[in-house]
């Protein structure tokens, strides 16, 4: 799936040659276990309008982050993991969501919260986020790993990393799922 992505930038092609190296290196690459890295899967969920993003209190970080996390034996895709995650992290169901298949944004950082790292070093998390629209009126619950669930403006978002992904997937949302950047079928 990697391979076949059509990267938006230069730096996003940079990053997607990390993933596929980091995966062609290690047959674990997307376990928790692997380290110092491993492949990571999110969900950034927006509403109808694409005018409000629905983020996470994340518990461990105490920051607003979009829905993500590991990949699960159960799950046979990254969109799946994605689709998965935002599920559980917001109690919405899988009806209440329609997925991009697509990978919206590759991002690679760091989390000091996230295990333990052999050698003392930082686990990184390569993360592919995806995105979805929420139906209208999709009720939401806080899950165990979040300290609250809330709807934002687009415009007034609580982390500013957040605005670039977010711009994305509304330019995005413009065009059907799958069809690559630069090629939108809104008239000019």
């Amino acid at each position: 799936m990697l391979r076949a992505w059509e990267p938006p930038s230069p730096e996003q092609a940079e990053l997607r040659q990390r993933y596929v190296a980091h995966l062609e290196a290690h047959p674990d690459g997307l376990a928790r276990s692997c380290s110092p890295a491993h492949v990571t899967a999110s969900l950034l969920v927006l509403d109808p309008t694409l005018r409000h993003v629905l983020l996470t209190l994340h518990a461990k970080s105490g920051r607003w982050f979009q829905f993500g996390g590991h990949t699960e034996p159960v799950d046979r895709t990254l969109a799946g993991a994605a689709l998965r995650e935002g599920v559980e992290e917001s109690g919405m169901d899988r009806d209440d969501l329609d997925q991009d298949p697509v990978p919206l944004v590759l991002d690679a950082h760091e989390v000091p919260f996230c295990g333990s790292p052999v050698d003392g070093g930082v686990t990184v998390h390569l993360d592919v986020m995806f995105w979805a629209t929420a139906r209208e009126g999709a009720s939401t619950e806080v899950s165990e790993e979040s300290l609250d669930v809330r709807w934002w403006p687009v415009d007034e978002l609580p982390d500013p990393e957040l605005s670039a992904f977010v711009g994305a997937a509304v330019r995005r949302a413009g065009r059907p799922a799958g069809r690559p950047a630069g090629q939108s079928t809104s008239p000019s």
